[in-house]
Formats: structure tokens, sequence, C-alpha cells
């Protein structure tokens, strides 16, 4: 597993009135993960905006903050996804709307366009704050897939490098794998111990794979793990602000299909309605 994920983490810029907490939580990050920061702004570049910019970065500028800025024209989407990749950014950085609509925001519906096609991990803010608010609780989705390795440790990783107190780990589990007709008390014990036998095989899996994270990252942490059952996204989204968590760790969502825009599941849910900062590993 890549024990340093961001090495480069970016920021698409707008000069909207989140924009200094924007950059505030952008340039934290940074600092607090030895990371370089790119600053990416659609639009025409001017001197202006170059020392506004300039000026809300100055208290982690002298804190060695290594960052540049990118002034490009363009469609949003194609400008933020193009420069990330030109910059080989590891982690982007947006702010978003916790509830779409039918709104066309910069930060609501461009968000979510680029996180369907980006190549690198998205970090969706809902509340920036210029004062750093402390990240306590980090839910992380647990479900049987050949990226959830990755997504574990990386959840790790940043609850190290963001003095998490508690990380929980999510098993959904599809309600249709415990699918019992009960209609007396002998189908209801059957429904129970198969439910009982499904928690009991997703905690050893999840089990095995916290063994492998090392051991500096799991060092005052408190490790939960919690099976559920639903349908995948909504379900832990709904237990994710159930619990108030601080931060949501999801796997990337595959190649979007027509069918899925249609039909929403997974990352779609999440990203319809936010129920709190969400990152999304790639």
């Amino acid at each position: 597993m890549q024990q340093k994920p961001f090495y480069i983490i970016g920021i698409g810029v707008a000069f909207s009135p989140n924009l200094k907490a924007n950059i505030h939580e952008a340039a934290r990050f940074s600092l607090l993960f030895q990371a370089k920061l790119i600053l990416i702004h659609v639009g025409k570049k001017s001197q202006e905006k170059t020392q506004q910019i300039e000026e809300i970065l100055k208290p982690f500028i002298t804190q060695n903050l290594s960052y540049e800025l990118v002034f490009k024209t363009g469609d949003p989407v194609d400008v933020i996804l193009s420069t990330s990749k030109e910059k080989n950014v590891d982690l982007l950085i947006l702010g978003a709307l916790q509830r779409e609509n039918f709104v066309k925001y910069y930060v609501g519906s461009i968000a979510r366009k680029i996180t369907r096609k980006a190549n690198c991990s998205i970090l969706l803010m809902i509340k920036p704050s210029i004062e750093r608010i402390p990240c306590k609780h980090i839910v992380v989705n647990g479900l049987q897939n050949q990226k959830t390795k990755q997504v574990i440790s990386s959840a790790f990783y940043v609850g190290h490098h963001l003095d998490a107190e508690k990380i929980t780990i999510v098993e959904e589990i599809r309600q249709q794998e415990v699918a019992i007709n009960v209609d007396d008390d002998k189908s209801l014990r059957k429904a129970n111990i198969k439910k009982e036998r499904l928690e009991m095989r997703e905690t050893n899996r999840v089990k095995k794979i916290v063994e492998e994270i090392p051991e500096d990252y799991l060092k005052e942490i408190v490790i939960k793990t919690q099976p559920i059952f639903g349908k995948r996204g909504y379900s832990i989204g709904h237990y994710a602000q159930m619990v108030r968590a601080d931060l949501l760790v999801m796997n990337a969502p595959g190649k979007i299909t027509f069918w899925d825009r249609l039909f929403p599941h997974d990352i779609e849910h999440i990203l319809t309605e936010l129920p709190t900062d969400v990152l999304i590993i790639q």
C-alpha cells in the first residue's frame, strides 16, 4: 500500500465569498502532508488577483509553504482537470454544495462533474473554515472491493496527519444478502443467524486489512468496525451524517455510464447530498 498518497495538492480557486476559507484549508493540508500546493484559477491572470491570493497565503508562506499559481481560461471542468493532470496533482480540493437540486453553481455542479472525471483523489469541502476545525471522527468505506485496502490505508494516513481521534470502518452489506421471508419464529432466527455470520465475515475481512497498516498510523486512534445493511452509498452517507463524522472517505467511482446517472448508486448518492466533507480516493 502506498504510504504517502499526497505529494502534490491542487485547489480550484474561485473569487467567491469562500475564497479565503478555501485557500486556508488547502494551505493547511499542504503543510500537514508536506505537499506542494497548486492553486488553479479559471480566468485571465492579473496583478490584482495574484496579490489577493498571495496576501491570503502569507501566514503559510512564512511556514515554508511550497506553492504555484496557475491562471488559465476555458471551460472550468476542462481547465481544472487538464491542469491537475499536467501538474501531477494527487489530491484535488473543491468546494461543494451540500444539496445541489437544479441550481448550477460553480462549486456545486462543477465539483460534481470533476469528481466523475478526475484521475486523482478528490476532497469535497462543504464548510471550509479560515480557522482550523479539528477532524475528530473519520468514517471510511470498507465494502469488499479491490480498491478498499488502499482506501482504508489512506484513511488512516489522513487520520494520523490530522490527529483524528476515531476511525470507523463501515462494511455496507446489501440487504438482498440476508433476503429471507420472515413469517414465523423459525425463519426469524434463521435470518438473524445469517445476518450475524455476514457481520462476522465482514469484520474479519476488515481486521486483516487493518493489521497491514503501519503501527504509527494506528497510535492514539480508536478503531471501530460497523456493519450496516442497505443500499450502498446511501447507507454509509446516512450513517456518517447520523454519527456527525467530520470526514467520510470513499472509493473513487468506476466509469460513470448514462444509466448510472438515471439510477444513481454508490458514490452518486453521496454526491447528491453530501453528509459531511468527503474524501474520494482514486
